[in-house]
């Protein structure tokens, strides 16, 4: 009998160990369990006559989508805010559950359009609920970073996809620190707010209006190829922006003072351009949605109590468990007993197939995150192993320009164990805080299982 000239050996190393004791060599390679209490529902899932079809129709719709910035306009236009309604990031929840900066930004929220004077009477009517209601961003075509707070005064960047015609929405990024989005609801809060919708959001609609749509799929192309990673790291999406809307900014006829506090506004706020990378994940993931046996992710959000996801397969339902603390680096004196848990509708970034999962193009910001330059190639390699296809418009020179992993597979998740990785702010767990850190986090495991269950118990009934 002839030996092998190599044996590959998965699980425990005492084969592989035997074998090379042999003189044989050995490729290891990783194994683990599916996640418990998963095997029958993948089994089922598995054996679903419509999944790899869906799945090809649900990722061709999200990577045939393009997003193109069309207008500027205020929440109450674009979404259909009315007076008293508030959006906010993640799944749904109430005043009761709402962690301490989603509760921070409401009050902001309150106090800006008038509904109370101050933040004590604005607890008192949230408490109350009197006149005031909470819906999640995604139930209104929008993404929210962090708290994800959108009252009707506040702007909002439109983007749209030209084939289809189908729109998504988010608010303009005020920047870091003490920000209504981390939860701070201080006098300056409120007076950036307002020079916002005063100031600089009627300038970016006018600019927009006059340069015509900015082609923000394309700047996402060029950004990844620049050291962006698209969520912690905007730097190069954010100069590409004021590229394409500073000569109109200039021209508009708006008072010089007016637009060069805007430009140095923006220009001084690397993460400016955050605001629009996320609605256009959301446009592209919004095409994928609703196919029936399709096991692909469309949504990730936090509201910095419960972490959700939303399946292609499953409709608008959510499956949800507690958000996770993030691990990472802290500014100043602040630390992990200061911060809350994951918060935000950014995640979108890694449901696309960036952000946390496009960490090999971004080296830079490993250090802001807590995490190191191998850390980030295996993150996206890994990353590879969730996911259905790759994205050939984006893609990362540094993995000799391999697209990046795109498409979150439910059952993959459950099968290999691997989470998402994603990368996060952190917000201080204090109402009226702020920014206390930035770093990596993962959902919450048990909400993957919960999704399977939920798309097996649809292709048994749909094979009856």
């Amino acid at each position: 009998m002839k030996a092998p000239d190599r044996v590959v050996a998965a699980g425990a190393d005492l084969l592989a160990e035997a074998v090379a004791g042999q003189a044989v060599e050995v490729e290891r390679v990783a194994w683990r369990p599916p996640m418990a209490g998963t095997e029958a529902d993948l089994a089922v899932v598995a054996a679903d006559p419509r999944r790899h079809d869906a799945n090809r129709r649900a990722v061709e719709a999200m990577l045939g989508v393009t997003a193109h910035l069309v207008d500027v306009a205020p929440a109450a236009e674009v979404v259909g805010l009315e007076r008293g309604q508030f959006l906010h990031a993640g799944p749904p929840i109430t005043w009761d559950r709402a962690s301490g900066p989603l509760r921070g930004a409401l009050l902001g929220g309150a106090v800006l359009e008038g509904l109370a004077e101050d933040p004590d009477s604005a607890m008192a009517l949230l408490e109350r609920g009197d006149g005031v209601s909470l819906e999640p961003c995604h139930h209104r075509g929008a993404v929210g970073p962090m708290a994800g707070v959108v009252t009707p005064s506040m702007w909002m960047f439109v983007l749209e996809d030209p084939a289809t015609g189908r729109r998504t929405h988010c608010t303009l990024n005020e920047g870091l620190g003490k920000v209504l989005r981390y939860g701070a609801y201080g006098p300056e809060v409120l007076e950036r707010l307002r020079w916002m919708s005063e100031v600089l959001g009627p300038l970016l609609q006018a600019a927009v209006r006059q340069t015509g749509p900015v082609d923000v799929t394309g700047i996402l192309t060029q950004m990844l190829q620049m050291g962006d990673e698209a969520h912690n790291r905007n730097r190069a999406g954010t100069l590409m922006l004021l590229r394409d809307l500073s000569p109109a900014m200039v021209t508009s006829g708006f008072d010089g003072a007016d637009v060069a506090e805007a430009l140095r506004f923006m220009g001084g706020n690397d993460h400016f351009f955050l605001n629009l990378a996320m609605p256009a994940c959301k446009l592209a993931l919004d095409a994928g949605r609703d196919v029936p046996g399709s096991t692909m992710v469309v949504a990730m959000a936090r509201n910095g109590t419960d972490f959700g996801i939303q399946v292609s397969g499953t409709g608008d339902e959510w499956f949800t468990g507690p958000a996770q603390l993030a691990d990472g680096l802290f500014l100043g004196d602040f630390g992990p007993e200061d911060a809350n848990p994951d918060i935000g509708d950014s995640a979108i970034t890694e449901t696309a197939g960036i952000g946390g999962f496009a960490m090999a193009t971004a080296p830079a910001i490993v250090r802001f995150v807590g995490g190191s330059v191998p850390d980030a190639l295996a993150t996206t390699r890994r990353m590879h192993e969730i996911t259905l296809a790759e994205n050939p418009r984006w893609s990362v020179p540094v993995l000799d320009f391999q697209g990046v992993p795109t498409g979150i597979d439910v059952t993959r998740v459950c099968r290999t164990g691997i989470l998402p990785q994603i990368n996060t702010g952190m917000a201080g767990k204090e109402a009226g805080v702020g920014q206390v850190g930035a770093g990596l986090v993962t959902p919450p495991a048990e909400i993957f299982p919960q999704a399977l269950a939920r798309l097996a118990e649809l292709a048994r009934r749909a094979s009856a």
